[in-house]
């Protein structure tokens, strides 16, 4: 058996509302088995998660992995399709709890490892760091707020100049073209997910959208602006994938959660990707590549009587995303102080016990899904 594949994505992000979560789409409920992993802040839950993924690829399985959007290095879950196991971190931001105890879900803490004694020498110093990170974290979500609304004044401008009856013909087409000739099927209700692709990081807005087209053979580019209804576009492509009995990825945007900037249909080895700076990639080799320019039913004339409107709305976009990164970068290099306080409390020898114990009892799983 060779090396398995990996995904990369984000079952959460921060957002113009704040932190939000889809985090219920990780895996489904009726899963093999879900271990939610509890503990403090540098207890190992990441590293925990990211050693077994790399046991399971060695042994040859594909995985998703579940990037944190506050922490690029770090991850909040682990998913490996073939045997329907999850790992996820289930702290704070993102509090997850068992829903199936036992039967499904189990929890895993690794607070049962660390000594309490020095964490309590150090009370005043983690509580006063972890005020500090929230209140950042708030901070940075009111320039995301300031983001989003600056953005929709930028709609407005753009929406004025469209010709939406020409952007629903050019959406008929693009339905042709993608499910043309493609079966209907009706014998189980389809699936569909909803994750990021991107994210808000204290990186800046970062994407793995490379591992999510390895196996897409033909990708359609909606070409727009803010305003010009591409978001609308790729959901109405989602719902015409839904009735046809088809599962999909569909992958929301990293500022505004309720948006859509890429919609996956595995079946038909198939991907829409809204055109967004932030989302610039390579495509791969061999890969059929359809634009479909929404750009070409804007008029021109209105979007320039608003020149100098625009100009300045996106200069002040720029301005206050850059703040809300800011922000995010202040609150993770707070995070990894507070860390500094856990580290040393930890028996990290028993973590790895357990954590051994926990990947011997998934290749288990796997044996008997018939999976390995």
């Amino acid at each position: 058996m060779g090396k398995g594949k990996f995904r990369k994505m984000f079952p959460g992000g921060n957002t113009a509302y704040g932190f939000f979560s889809y985090y219920d789409h990780i895996i489904e409920p009726d899963a093999t088995r879900i271990f939610v992993i509890k503990g403090g802040p540098g207890v190992g839950k990441s590293n925990f998660m990211r050693k077994i993924g790399e046991d399971m690829i060695g042994l040859g399985y594909d995985l998703e992995f579940m990037c944190c959007s506050s922490d690029n290095g770090s991850l909040d879950g682990l998913v490996i399709p073939a045997v329907r196991v999850a790992l996820i971190d289930g702290t704070a931001p993102h509090v997850v709890d068992p829903k199936n105890p036992g039967v499904v879900d189990e929890i895993i803490h690794l607070g049962d490892f660390w000594d309490e004694k020095k964490l309590r020498a150090c009370k005043k110093e983690v509580l006063e760091a972890n005020d500090r990170v929230g209140r950042l974290f708030r901070i940075a979500y009111s320039q995301l707020r300031e983001a989003k609304v600056i953005r929709e004044e930028l709609e407005g401008y753009v929406a004025e100049s469209m010709n939406f009856a020409g952007v629903n013909h050019l959406l008929r087409e693009t339905a042709a073209a993608i499910f043309k000739g493609d079966p209907v099927q009706h014998e189980r209700f389809p699936r569909t997910r909803r994750l990021f692709c991107s994210a808000i990081s204290p990186d800046g807005v970062v994407h793995h959208l490379e591992t999510l087209l390895q196996d897409t053979k033909h990708l359609f580019i909606i070409r727009g602006a803010p305003g010009s209804g591409r978001s609308t576009f790729l959901a109405r492509l989602a719902e015409t994938a839904g009735i046809r009995g088809l599962d999909t990825e569909v992958f929301h945007c990293a500022l505004e959660p309720r948006e859509i900037d890429f919609l996956l249909i595995p079946a038909l080895k198939t991907a829409v990707l809204k055109e967004v700076a932030e989302l610039r990639f390579t495509p791969p080799e061999g890969m059929e590549i359809h634009t479909v320019n929404l750009e070409s039913l804007s008029d021109p004339r209105v979007q320039a009587s608003y020149a100098a409107e625009i100009a300045y709305a996106r200069r002040r976009f720029s301005e206050a995303l850059a703040r809300g990164i800011q922000y995010i970068r202040e609150a993770k290099l707070t995070h990894d102080y507070m860390e500094g306080y856990y580290i040393p409390a930890m028996n990290f020898g028993a973590i790895e016990e357990t954590r051994l114990k926990t990947l011997a009892r998934i290749r288990k799983y796997a044996e008997e899904v018939g999976g390995g």
